[in-house]
């Protein structure tokens, strides 16, 4: 079908389809299909950074976040990295990415990310986290080779964007006479808008998410431990082709209300509400997704907290379009007395929205905590998870569904499409 080039219509943008379904193919590429094209995702992102950048008054980005790192040079090497601080990526408005990997990473670069200069791809230590220590002079040697790259693409006198740093980096960047400003807002403006690529792949990960739910439906019975859920999911989702499992919720019966956002080796039993949230990757984009089930049976309370958290889904979601402001949504959630807590703070995460794309916490953020006073327009090809709680009447029981929708031109596009509109009960007696 050809594309659209009227440029009053939601296809002629260039970063979408708008005017076909989103799609959820297999793994593999193939010559009869368009599905993600990976050269074509690289360019985006660097040039959706390299426009954020233009507009920021800095010289250039210095990238310690991995989330960052492997937006800007899409190249990674392991989930491992991303609490340690041992990889680094500069870009400059005038140039190409730099890359700083762990030891033989670099070499491996060279020879597979060929998109990398290859004099640009670099082996690179400082601190680790502080266990090599200051004295053995690597920070300062790293400051001057950026400082030397600065000048050498003309970006010498303005300053440095940096993300997340060891205080000893800072430091030397500092004494090496280069003025340091937050260029974590930098990114997080440019990783706002996905891509066309983004969307798909944020939507196989959902896809893959989908069938793990129905495996939990079938195994949640008594007997079973919350461990062994997180287990099941794990294995299957390593199987699917996902390429890190981050974090498994599984929480049950008593410990249901508060949230404690995890799961122990606690025994399932009959009557239980239960709920779960799977948070993983597949090529790195990322999913938050709740259930919550019901096993062999429910009582009123439970049923009235499902439908109650479903309620305050939907509205919000109805809400949900280009051109609305966050603080329309957020007023669509609870107050934070309406579920039993002192504070907006105090039960922030239960009922808001959080963006969702290489990183977990994306923007927008939207929750009465915050969008009141510093709302934003939505704006399509933005992408978020929906979360609600309900506590039950009970005082153990609680209800917890999650969303993640698209905006499109014409709306929200729910993408989690495990059975949610009603209470699930899982082997029902």
């Amino acid at each position: 079908m050809p594309q659209n080039l009227n440029p009053t219509t939601p296809a002629a943008d260039p970063r979408h389809r708008w005017d076909r379904p989103l799609q959820a193919p297999g793994h593999t590429q193939v010559d009869f299909e368009e599905r993600v094209d990976f050269r074509r995702l690289h360019a985006y992102r660097l040039a959706r950074v390299r426009q954020a950048l233009a507009g920021s008054g800095l010289g250039g980005l210095l990238l310690f976040d991995q989330y960052n790192i492997r937006y800007v040079s899409s190249t990674v090497i392991g989930e491992w990295a991303r609490d340690k601080l041992t990889r680094w990526t500069l870009l400059t408005g005038n140039g190409e990415p730099w890359v700083w990997d762990f030891g033989s990473a670099a070499r491996h670069h060279r020879l597979y990310s060929p998109w990398i200069p290859e004099k640009q791809s670099l082996a690179g230590l400082v601190g680790l986290r502080g266990a090599v220590s200051p004295r053995a002079g690597l920070f300062e040697r790293a400051a001057q080779e950026i400082k030397e790259i600065l000048k050498s693409e003309g970006v010498a006198g303005m300053p440095l964007g940096i993300d997340l740093v060891e205080p000893p980096f800072l430091f030397a960047l500092q004494q090496a006479g280069i003025e340091v400003r937050d260029g974590q807002q930098v990114m997080l403006e440019a990783r706002m808008i996905k891509s066309q690529d983004e969307l798909t792949l944020l939507n196989m990960a959902a896809a893959m998410v989908d069938g793990v739910y129905q495996d939990i439906f079938e195994a949640l019975k008594p007997g079973v431990r919350e461990n062994e859920i997180v287990a099941l999911a794990t294995k299957r989702l390593y199987e699917m082709g996902s390429d890190c499992v981050e974090a498994i919720n599984a929480i049950s019966g008593e410990r249901c209300s508060p949230h404690p956002h995890n799961f122990t080796d606690r025994l399932i039993r009959p009557g239980d509400q239960a709920f779960f949230d799977i948070i993983m990757s597949f090529v790195g984009y990322r999913t938050c997704y709740y259930r919550t089930f019901n096993v062999g049976r429910a009582t009123p309370d439970q049923i009235d907290a499902y439908r109650m958290a479903r309620e305050w889904m939907d509205k919000a979601i109805a809400l949900i379009k280009p051109g609305v402001t966050t603080d329309r949504i957020a007023q669509a959630f609870p107050r934070a007395q309406d579920i039993g807590f002192e504070s907006e703070m105090a039960a922030f995460g239960l009922n808001f929205c959080h963006g969702i794309g290489l990183g977990l916490h994306e923007r927008p953020i939207i929750s009465r905590l915050n969008s009141v006073d510093d709302p934003m327009e939505l704006q399509p090809g933005m992408m978020f998870a929906v979360e609600t709680y309900c506590p039950a009447a009970d005082g153990r029981s609680a209800a917890r569904i999650e969303e993640e929708v698209i905006v499109t031109p014409e709306g929200a596009t729910i993408i989690t499409l495990f059975p949610a509109e009603t209470l699930p009960i899982a082997n029902r007696y």
